[in-house]
């Protein structure tokens, strides 16, 4: 269509626009969501595969024809029920609250302490530090679970529960350093240097100013510290005794002594224990600075 102009020139036709390229960009971005959702199925199904599982009527790791059915009879609480029921399993869900929320107390005290410390540029081979403190992470775990079965040993820390917060602690650590020093990068130091020219110590700056904005990192860090020695099963294998078993330790050992859906049941929870972690983790980068 030609149009007029105001002065009463006539303007070109605009350009037709071709069938391909408006269809490109939307087969892009179809194949780029249909592969989001396969990378997803491949990672998610075999987890959710065990949630429904944990209902099954049967002691059966497998689904039954009523269960394919829909039939309500083949379902069942049972398993869960058993879990409430068993006191192995409660006490072992207790070791893993205790040990658990007490690593990740010592994680997140010295791992926040350790960052803050990183970020100052004054610190003389910061990076080789920064590499030693976050080993754990890349070091595999039985060969840390050995070294330390064998440092606590000797210091009569064997199969206690004090040895196995200090173990899952030192795993814990790493996380933590991360999430704060990550943290750290957006934060404005004028802000610390303000309030020590008003007159504030190093520790009121540090909690009046500086860990309220830092503190979303440092939850986040305290979150994966908690789920480290809550899923974690070497270290308690090597260091634990029978006082010290954990709901993983549990699991491990319904496995190899007498295989019962009850731990598709526990696992169901740890499911959606790790589902809300998540949900907090994301909300809490959210909050971040920067």
């Amino acid at each position: 269509m030609v149009k007029q102009r105001p002065d009463g020139r006539r303007s070109p036709p605009a350009p037709a626009v071709g069938t391909a390229s408006v269809l490109a960009p939307r087969m892009g971005s179809f194949a780029y969501h249909a592969l989001c959702a396969a990378v997803f199925v491949f990672l998610v199904a075999p987890i959710l595969v065990i949630i429904p599982l944990s209902f099954n009527a049967e002691p059966y790791f497998t689904f039954t024809e009523g269960m394919l059915r829909l039939d309500p009879d083949a379902y069942s609480l049972r398993w869960y029920r058993e879990i409430i029921d068993n006191e192995a399993w409660t006490g072992s869900l207790v070791n893993s609250l205790v040990i658990g929320v007490s690593a990740t107390v010592v994680a997140t005290v010295l791992g926040t302490l350790a960052a803050l410390g990183l970020a100052s540029p004054g610190v003389p081979a910061r990076r080789v530090i920064m590499g030693i403190l976050i080993s754990p992470m890349v070091t595999p775990v039985i060969i840390s679970a050995a070294g330390m079965f064998f440092f606590y040993s000797n210091l009569g820390l064997g199969q206690t529960h004090l040895g196995i917060i200090l173990a899952h602690a030192t795993l814990g650590v790493p996380f933590v350093v991360v999430t704060v020093t990550a943290t750290l990068a957006a934060f404005d130091r004028n802000l610390t240097r303000a309030a020590a020219s008003l007159g504030a110590g190093p520790w009121t700056t540090f909690r009046r100013v500086q860990l309220p904005l830092i503190a979303p990192g440092v939850i986040s860090g305290a979150l994966f510290a908690f789920a480290v020695s809550f899923d974690e099963v070497v270290v308690v294998l090597f260091m634990g005794g029978v006082e010290q078993r954990t709901i993983p330790r549990q699991m491990w050992s319904g496995i190899r002594e007498q295989i019962s859906p009850a731990i598709l049941a526990v696992a169901t929870f740890l499911i959606v224990f790790a589902a809300l972690l998540l949900v907090a983790v994301a909300w809490l980068r959210r909050r971040a600075p920067g």
